[in-house]
């Protein structure tokens, strides 16, 4: 009897394990196509970086190639230019992801409210985040001349003198910064998203306890939606760190004037494909991609501090 009552144990044991297996195999078949492409696209490409960083190279004389280890990692503490591109692109990572994050915050709560409208408003506002790049730039470049600009009209209707843009060394990266608020439509959807997604009791029980307003918001709705700010401060970092079209278009790939807008891509871009240093320039990306996962690795470090998940963990 024991015999014959464990015979389904094992049958299930053994339909489990079998069903275990073919479900790893079907986790490997579909992220294999994933894996392939990380290897060839991503880990392939980081490897020959690495290897030609390490070398003095020039597409226009590769039998003239020879190695030189980690002389251009060392070049970088002599560089000027580094330096510069480095401290524009702190400058513009610093105050416009803030900016960026805030406002898409604001945006997606006031298009969160019940208004008529709501879906004309929400569209409207997301539809700049899909336009191209380039076409943005080109927009931005019309809006900010300095002679028969968009801007420099309005201020001057009111007696304003309007400043110089993307030709004064003080104005030129305000004025892109400005342009990169354009794109935060896309910040405001996953803000909405999350918004929507905070149970509506938690507010009915801070009402019950007294709470107003504003205490609903800092005591709710900020620690609810703090997975969504981390994952959009994140995402928006890396983006800013990489910054490159707009900048190459409305300073016609010289990042002025006088490299004030000189940010660490357009330096890397010029190096390698107008300079062809390219040794020198896998050097740059690679010390970018250090900048990143730096950084990156300190916010979630950081983020279980502040971050609050429903399961009452941090992250």
């Amino acid at each position: 009897m024991q015999a014959t009552s464990a015979l389904p144990q094992q049958r299930k044991k053994g339909g489990i394990g079998k069903m275990a297996r073919r479900e790893e195999f079907a986790f490997w078949l579909f992220i294999m196509p994933w894996f392939i492409g990380f290897i060839f696209l991503f880990g392939g490409p980081i490897l020959a970086s690495f290897a030609i960083s390490l070398t003095e190279f020039s597409p226009l004389a590769v039998a003239n190639t020879k190695f030189v280890g980690l002389a251009n990692y060392g070049q970088l503490v002599s560089d000027p230019l580094f330096y510069k591109a480095v401290l524009n692109t702190v400058y513009f990572v610093g105050v416009s992801v803030p900016l960026g994050v805030i406002l898409a915050f604001l945006m997606a709560i006031a298009l969160n409210q019940k208004l008529a409208g709501q879906t004309w408003f929400r569209t409207i506002f997301y539809l700049p985040s899909v336009v191209s790049g380039i076409a943005v730039a080109l927009l931005w470049g019309w809006l900010l001349n300095s002679d028969f600009g968009l801007f420099n009209f309005l201020l001057s209707k009111v007696g304003i003198v309007g400043p110089k843009w993307l030709f004064s060394t003080t104005w030129a990266m305000p004025s892109i910064i400005m342009m990169s608020l354009w794109g935060v439509g896309g910040n405001m959807v996953v803000f909405l998203a999350g918004l929507q997604g905070i149970p509506e009791h938690l507010y009915e029980a801070a009402e019950l306890d007294g709470a107003g307003e504003w205490s609903k918001f800092w005591n709710v709705t900020v620690p609810m939606i703090s997975p969504v700010i981390f994952f959009n401060m994140i995402v928006t970092i890396i983006g800013a760190f990489q910054i490159f079209d707009q900048v190459y278009i409305m300073t016609n790939g010289k990042g002025g004037p006088a490299n004030a807008t000189l940010v660490y891509v357009l330096y890397l871009y010029r190096t390698g494909f107008e300079y062809f240093r390219m040794g020198y320039a896998s050097a740059l990306a690679l010390i970018l991609f250090l900048i990143i996962l730096g950084i990156t690795a300190l916010q979630f470090t950081m983020a279980r501090r502040w971050v609050y998940y429903e399961t009452g963990e941090n992250s």
